[in-house]
């Protein structure tokens, strides 16, 4: 999303066409978040699932505060030596004028901090999927509220923000591989490492708890993702938007179906997990690439990716981190997958002039994807496991073993996300005193007594 340089007999003009689309792709964005709380619901045992659904949700909540507080400042405002940034205009986004532009482009300024808002919402929330089970609500709702500030703000400027050093550099990213994906892959290891595994982790059966709930949060999330690739480019005068529109149907595609077949040859069947699985790992890796490849080249992408993450996945059992839904697997090593192949994939023709390797470029640009991936994971992952500690040394981030395993719906929400007491059945049946002699049958028992009677004869 790199802001425009432009003379200032060229300045541009708001656009009711891309104000309009933006906001749009806004509330796309938005509800990926509900997207995901339904997909990781899914993921989990039903003694977890509203637990795993609030963990979203409270991020719409203490994001959305902070982002009008300071956020927006922090991560988009004046650079400070390339590492963050500050406005006090645009502290509490009070003194913005309505019609004042985004420098250098045709939208508003609040529909640029309302779009990136949303991208700031969904990404602590991703880290969840990674710490289902075990996390207090309320160290969650903390860890979240340092984590944004600390980690997410610095790390968005960075790579979007003018005189961001990764942005500086020329490192690529399109819509969030490293300023996301990434990001959020890197804080869950960390996370894990300091609050370990999961009572029963290796030995009890963990499966989904509904399959449906996890395809439906797929399907979400890959709707609402057109709006996170395609509405970064903000606008849709040049035909970048659109290119990454197709690419990301393209990437997603070939990364679900090379999911399914590896999942096939390695285990044997083809699930809906997997597919939904596959869709995603398509959708994260070609979120930082997709607006400078061609076609063919998501195509590759997401085939890399979805074979890469589904060999990804098992990594947790060989080396012991409890990553509960595979978020190190899929959005960590998609990203990874997806910021380094723009090195590889990069045409020349679409948001910048960069080429790869494999269309008559150098090693340079791989260079800088790695220098972006590299710094990003290292520092989120040092910073995530700081806050970790720091916030299980204090007021504790884990719920009692007994709680855990009870069932952490009910400690920490004082609910259960389904109610059986009225799914039917009767009432139980009441033990009487025997009474001798012949016993009065009931009417279905006496018929199937005399159905017995036709047939032997």
């Amino acid at each position: 999303m790199p802001p425009g340089i432009t003379l200032a007999a060229d300045a541009p003009e708001l656009s009711a066409a891309n104000t309009g689309f933006m906001l749009i792709c806004s509330a796309l964005v938005m509800l990926m978040t509900p997207g995901l709380a339904f997909f990781y619901g899914g993921m989990v045992r039903v003694k977890s699932t509203l637990n795993m659904l609030m963990m979203s949700f409270i991020s719409l909540g203490i994001v959305t505060v902070l982002w009008v507080l300071y956020g927006f400042s922090l991560a988009f405002g004046t650079d400070h030596g390339s590492l963050i940034a500050w406005d006090s205009d645009y502290v509490g986004l009070g003194n913005i004028g309505l019609t004042q532009l985004w420098d250098g482009y045709t939208v508003p300024v609040y529909v640029f901090a309302v779009f990136q808002l949303m991208f700031a919402i969904i990404t602590p929330a991703l880290i969840s999927g990674a710490l289902a089970d075990r996390v207090k609500f309320t160290a969650w709702a903390l860890f979240v509220t340092l984590w944004a500030t600390i980690v997410y703000f610095p790390v968005a400027h960075w790579v979007w923000g003018t005189g961001g050093w990764a942005f500086e550099l020329g490192v690529i990213d399109f819509a969030g591989g490293t300023a996301v994906h990434i990001n959020a892959g890197a804080a869950a290891l960390g996370v894990i490492l300091v609050i370990g595994k999961r009572v029963g982790f290796k030995k009890d059966p963990m499966r989904p708890h509904s399959l449906p709930l996890v395809m439906l949060g797929a399907g979400l999330l890959w709707f609402g993702w057109f709006g996170f690739n395609a509405g970064s480019w903000l606008g849709n005068d040049d035909g970048v938007g659109a290119l990454m529109f197709l690419n990301t149907q393209v990437a997603t595609a070939a990364a679900m179906l090379s999911w399914l077949v590896y999942e096939k040859l390695r285990h044997g069947a083809f699930t809906t997990l997997g597919a939904a699985s596959g869709a995603v790992a398509g959708l994260v890796a070609i979120t930082p690439s997709g607006g400078s490849c061609s076609p063919l080249g998501a195509l590759a992408i997401g085939a890399v990716a979805g074979l890469l993450c589904a060999m990804a996945v098992g990594l947790k059992f060989r080396f012991g981190y409890d990553d509960s839904l595979d978020v190190v697997g899929v959005h960590l090593v998609g990203g990874i997958a997806g910021s380094l192949l723009v090195g590889l994939f990069a045409t020349g023709g679409g948001q910048s002039d960069a080429k790869g390797l494999f269309y008559g470029g150098n090693l340079d640009q791989l260079g800088k994807q790695a220098a972006g991936v590299g710094a990003v994971l290292a520092y989120s992952f040092l910073a995530s496991a700081v806050l970790a500690l720091l916030i299980d040394k204090t007021i504790g981030m884990r719920v009692g073993e007994d709680e855990e395993v009870g069932g952490i719906d009910q400690v920490q929400h004082a609910e259960t996300a389904y109610d059986f007491s009225g799914a039917g059945g009767g009432t139980a049946p009441r033990t009487t005193t025997a009474v001798p002699g012949p016993q009065p049958q009931s009417a279905a028992s006496s018929a199937a007594k005399q159905k017995t009677k036709k047939v032997d004869a």
